[in-house]
């Protein structure tokens, strides 16, 4: 059985990342006596990553005029939907799917027996696109990294309920109306999913269930399926060696850790989580933590936190990540929508516990004050107390021990890959 995965990037984002540990979870269970091949096909190589080839990964845009195209594409998707955004903090939360590549003939996807969709936007898949896969014939899983293949556009609705009847007075538009261009969009998918016969995988039950409430997509089949991890590589490993690969002091001041893809994306929740440490300095001034911060950009609250900062910048390689985990005694997450966040699977695979707001996935990774904290979403307060909590907790390697565990109960390579597979074997045999 040969399984071609699509995603634009390769290791640029959570989705990517989270594609990729499939892809290779799969691989691993070929060699197990398992008859499947895995492939990615992706869009356009990561140019954040140095170019190594890594097995069964094909880039789209294999060569310098590929790349340009596949740029191409990407600049004519942003500039169409310049004119309609509501200001520039949306300009990467909405994609109308106008423009993409054409993959019918490729031979990732010509010789697959089953097609299996990630994230698949910024011009890498248009709607049309789209409708030529699901043409072909050949059983399509589609794993949900956000909302948009059930809204009008936005990646993440913020609240907005539309995507429940039809998408229209969108927040993310200039002008918002009855017709607007996510009530255009909704109507192309509602032709699009018309006769399609997909199968999504959502990671979370959240995201499942928001997904089988919408117009668009209650009427299909659901299985939710989380994200795997190696956990041969996201570990505990001695703080020492920790602090040494990041070049950190051996010091006994507690840590705690931040990081995001972009520091600066509103939705993440770098705001809460500065209110929450001048909370935790005002009513505790007796913990005396060192904040750890990792991903693109720099927030401009970095400069008022009461504690001493040290910015990581953004992370290339996978023992740089495992060493922030582990010279840390807390992860915070602070995200406002979310689906089922690596950092979080991350983190306790590592051994290091997570606070966070009961939003989105998080609830179905976080077991309240065992494995790490619950904040109610938007409770700055309520983070503090969560810091407090596990900082001042009699048994932190109880913790630490609690977070593994989850972690390999819930996120193993071996459980997630033969959840896959059963999945495959099901649809070919329907």
């Amino acid at each position: 059985m040969r399984v071609t995965h699509l995603s634009n990037y390769h290791l640029f984002g959570g989705a990517a990342v989270a594609a990729n540990r499939l892809h290779r979870a799969l691989e691993k269970q070929a060699w197990s006596n398992h008859n499947v091949e895995s492939t990615m096909l992706v869009g356009v190589p990561n140019r954040l990553e140095t170019h190594r080839p890594e097995p069964g990964v094909v880039y789209l845009a294999n060569n310098f005029l590929a790349e340009q195209t596949a740029f191409g594409r990407f600049v004519a998707e942003r500039l169409y939907f310049l004119p309609y955004e509501c200001d520039n903090s949306v300009r990467f939360q909405f994609s109308p799917a106008r423009f993409g590549a054409t993959l019918d003939f490729h031979p990732a996807i010509q010789q697959a027996d089953v097609l299996h969709l990630h994230w698949i936007n910024f011009g890498f898949l248009s709607i049309d696109g789209l409708r030529s896969l699901f043409s072909l014939g050949k059983p399509i899983v589609w794993t949900l990294h956000d909302q948009w293949a059930f809204t009008g556009g936005c990646h993440y609705a913020r609240g907005c309920n539309h995507f429940l009847t039809h998408c229209r007075q969108c927040p993310y538009l200039k002008k918002p109306g009855e017709h607007d261009l996510s009530a255009r969009v909704f109507e192309q998918k509602q032709k699009l999913f018309g006769n399609a016969r997909v199968h999504f995988t959502p990671p979370s039950h959240w995201l499942a269930s928001e997904a089988q409430r919408s117009a668009l997509l209650r009427g299909f089949p659901f299985t939710v399926i989380p994200y795997a991890i190696d956990q041969a590589v996201f570990c505990p490993v001695d703080r020492a060696e920790a602090n040494t690969r990041l070049d950190l002091p051996d010091t006994s001041k507690p840590r705690l850790l931040f990081g995001s893809a972009n520091v600066t994306d509103t939705r993440k929740g770098f705001k809460y989580f500065a209110e929450a440490l001048t909370l935790l300095h005002q009513q505790h001034p007796d913990l005396a933590p060192e904040i750890l911060v990792f991903g693109k950009g720099r927030s401009y609250l970095l400069n008022e936190l009461p504690y001493p900062v040290r910015h990581l910048g953004l992370l290339t390689t996978e023992d740089d990540i495992v060493a922030a985990y582990n010279a840390a005694d807390v992860m915070i997450v602070p995200s406002l929508e979310d689906n089922l966040p690596n950092t979080v699977i991350e983190a306790m695979a590592c051994g290091t516990p997570v606070v966070g707001f009961r939003t989105g996935g998080i609830p179905e990774m976080i077991d309240h004050q065992q494995n790490g904290y619950l904040a109610d979403i938007g409770s700055a307060q309520q983070l503090a107390d969560g810091v407090a909590f596990l900082l001042t907790h009699l048994r932190p390697e109880t913790l630490r021990q609690n977070a593994r565990q989850s972690a390999e109960a819930r996120f193993s390579e071996d459980v997630v890959a033969r959840q896959h597979i059963e999945l495959y074997y099901k649809l070919l045999n329907e």
